[in-house]
């Protein structure tokens, strides 16, 4: 879909620039609701582990096994949701993913033993992968470009609401007995998940996806509901049918993607292979920033930080989800202004520094028994910082970039790579961190964590061109280009 720029005011000196389509805004800001599930997750099981693990007495490992199988299982939806929003439709496949949360957290909230709370998890998990990976593909197909990059990344937004939320149901529901009271922080994310399969109903579906099944009258009612004049609408329309006339189907009404996967891992082009690379490594590095783990064992790194008072434990949690949501909403806000590699690179550098401070203040905490207040609030301080960096870097740009470089054909598969790339480094980090760190400390840990953010930055600054501004059919070009040709 192209910009409101493109029939209006890009090329137009002095133009004043459209103001956000209501109607777009809305449908992008259903579809992104379904990310709040997995935010309210990753928030809500850091304090319910707690009661968990003391109501029913399991181990370290089956801690980070029950954490992390979400995660590891999301992988699953994620490469299945390609294939099915292609089949089904944007819209259908955003009511499969919330529905089918919703079966994982009832089963969770009412799990009698260990075994069933881990099958919750896994159904769970499925869910989140479809919403993962179809909440960004539908707002960029829906979004025009000048404000593509807020609307494609309110996901992020939404995950770090769900983490706050999380962390107030833990504060809020802590005093209550522990067979009780955990079981009530994982089952009420059941609420929104109903939800969201009613709203969701309401929503158009992509037009894009309409032209790929040659439903042309449909998809430009919508395109004119997302654009400021009849003749914006309709040229945006025939970019639309034209980028979807290479598409390789002998019955383009019954494309479901047949051939894609081929093309995409096997006999990519030059420029589709570094597309792929591009998105494969922005999600690789999401995960291994250590962000989520982070968040699911934020209680223990406060604990390991000097702080033992479960109630300070989780109130410092509030805090901290406070500042991850402030610094995603700056995020969105100025995507589109100031573009996605500055903010990109502004976030990785700060997590870097973050990191090497949070590693530093952990050290002296581990080597001296007094533990001294200023580092424990050196290291309340750091955590609060490489969250705040994550959420205005890589964070929310993850999500808007991966999904808008793929073109129209490999979307949908292209960006279910990218995210299950992203969900099993999130559940192997998230499944391993407590072990590694009990083994090598956590100051270690984060030096590590450091290192790997440094390369990120590297990758980033390297490989990822500027995509602000450009429609859809004008970024494949941007890697058509050798990466270091690429204007930035």
């Amino acid at each position: 879909m192209d910009s409101l720029e493109n029939s209006s005011s890009r090329d137009v000196p002095g133009a004043r620039k459209p103001v956000l389509n209501k109607y777009a805004f809305a449908a992008a800001l259903l579809a992104s609701a379904t990310s709040i599930l997995l935010g309210y997750d990753i928030g809500v099981m850091s304090g319910a582990i707690i009661f968990i693990k003391e109501n029913i007495h399991i181990s370290t490992i089956e801690v980070e096994i029950l954490v992390g199988s979400l995660n590891v299982c999301s992988l699953f939806g994620s490469l299945l949701a390609g294939k099915t929003s292609d089949l089904i439709g944007r819209r259908l496949t955003i009511v499969l993913a919330a529905s089918t949360f919703l079966v994982g957290a009832v089963l969770m909230g009412f799990a009698p033993s260990y075994p069933f709370l881990v099958a919750g998890r896994v159904i769970a998990g499925v869910g989140v992968g479809y919403s993962l990976m179809i909440a960004p593909v539908y707002t960029t197909e829906l979004s025009p470009a000048t404000s593509r990059g807020f609307l494609t990344s309110l996901p992020e937004l939404f995950i770090t609401l769900g983490i706050l939320f999380g962390y107030l149901s833990n504060y809020i529901l802590a005093g209550l007995p522990n067979r009780i009271n955990w079981r009530i922080m994982v089952g009420i994310a059941g609420a929104p998940a109903a939800a969201i399969c009613l709203g969701v109903l309401a929503m158009p579906e992509s037009p894009r996806w309409l032209v790929m099944k040659v439903r042309y009258g449909e998809a430009k009612k919508i395109i004119q509901k997302i654009s400021h004049t009849m003749e914006e609408a309709e040229s945006r329309f025939q970019e639309v049918k034209i980028a979807a006339s290479g598409l390789d189907s002998e019955n383009s009404s019954q494309f479901s993607g047949k051939g894609v996967w081929k093309e995409l891992l096997l006999t990519p082009s030059p420029s589709l292979r570094r597309i792929l690379i591009a998105a494969v490594g922005i999600n690789f590095f999401m995960q291994a920033s250590g962000n989520d783990a982070v968040v699911y064992y934020s209680p223990q790194v406060f604990k390991a930080a000097g702080i033992h008072n479960k109630r300070h434990l989780f109130g410092i949690t509030v805090i901290m989800g406070i500042s991850k949501t402030f610094f995603v909403l700056v995020s969105a806000l100025f995507l589109d202004r100031f573009g996605r590699r500055p903010l990109l690179l502004l976030g990785t550098l700060g997590m870097v520094f973050s990191l090497v401070g949070l590693g530093l203040g952990s050290k002296f905490l581990a080597e001296n028994n007094s533990e001294p207040t200023w580092a424990i609030v050196l290291s309340i301080i750091t955590v609060c910082a490489f969250l705040s960096f994550f959420s205005i870097g890589i964070g929310p740009i993850t999500w808007v970039y991966s999904s808008e470089i793929f073109p129209m054909k490999y979307r949908a598969q292209g960006t279910s790579v990218a995210i299950s790339v992203n969900r099993l480094v999130s559940g192997g980090v998230a499944m391993s961190f407590l072990t590694i760190a009990n083994k090598i400390t956590f100051a270690r840990v984060f030096f590590i964590l450091a290192g790997i953010m440094t390369m990120a930055t590297i990758f980033f600054y390297i490989l990822l061109p500027e995509t602000k501004g450009k429609t859809l059919e004008e970024i494949e070009g941007l890697f058509e280009a050798r990466p270091s040709d690429v204007e930035n």
